[in-house]
């Protein structure tokens, strides 16, 4: 008998490890993912406007100048109006992926553009989530592996992503959309591995609703491949 309840202590002692070990775990990812939104957070969008020149939007900001060249990945510093910038916190390292990644700015904004289309009603973690699912698919084997690529893929001329094919795409995205996007190509992940998301109010393919489903945020299903 003693041994009997000697060895269910142990298993009930090691359960409890286990546990503890996991929500060890999902707290470090909590604040993991709460950092990035922070730091999206703290990333300031600049429209460029006519007369504006790069050295006084630095000055303006209290940034400094090359610190702002390498957050955006300029190679001169000549700017266009209506351009975007992106304007670290003043006395912040860099923060962006485009200062420490292969990301073009053009396919942030690409990025950006498809998030506001498709999430622009959502709130800020629906807006990340779906950001999430244009970068899971860069990253997956089954979809092409660039952000113009994913969010421009057809077949038979039928596009992936609704906005494409209506025009929506084109729409000026907001600064959420942006900073949603800056955290999605930070890592923040909402969905916990989504390839495919819909609004089952709206949708009218019955094969996506097969798909088995992760989660669900705001008006929005994450689903992965069956």
């Amino acid at each position: 008998m003693n041994a009997y309840f000697s060895k269910l202590t142990g298993v009930l002692l090691s359960a409890l490890c286990f546990f503890w070990f996991l929500c060890g775990t999902a707290g470090v990812q909590a604040e993991k993912e709460k950092e990035v939104l922070s730091t999206a957070a703290k990333t300031t969008i600049y429209t460029i406007r006519t007369g504006d020149t790069l050295s006084g939007i630095a000055r303006h900001f209290n940034v400094d100048l090359k610190q702002l060249i390498r957050a955006n990945r300029l190679e001169t510093t000549v700017i266009q109006p209506r351009q975007n910038l992106l304007i670290p916190a003043p006395g912040q390292s860099e923060t962006t992926v485009l200062s420490r990644g292969n990301i073009s700015r053009e396919e942030l904004m690409l990025l950006a553009r498809i998030i506001h289309a498709e999430a622009r009603g959502e709130d800020f973690q629906g807006q990340v989530a779906v950001g999430a699912v244009i970068v899971n698919r860069v990253h997956s084997k089954f979809f092409p592996h660039t952000i113009r690529e994913v969010v421009m893929q057809s077949n038979k001329h039928v596009f992936q992503f609704t906005p494409v094919a209506n025009g929506t795409i084109n729409l000026e995205p907001d600064q959420s959309s942006i900073k949603a996007a800056l955290a999605a190509l930070e890592g923040n992940d909402p969905t916990g591995g989504a390839l495919f998301f819909y609004n089952p109010a709206i949708s009218t393919d019955t094969w996506i609703t097969t798909l088995p489903v992760i989660t669900r945020i705001g008006k929005h299903v994450f689903a992965t491949k069956a």
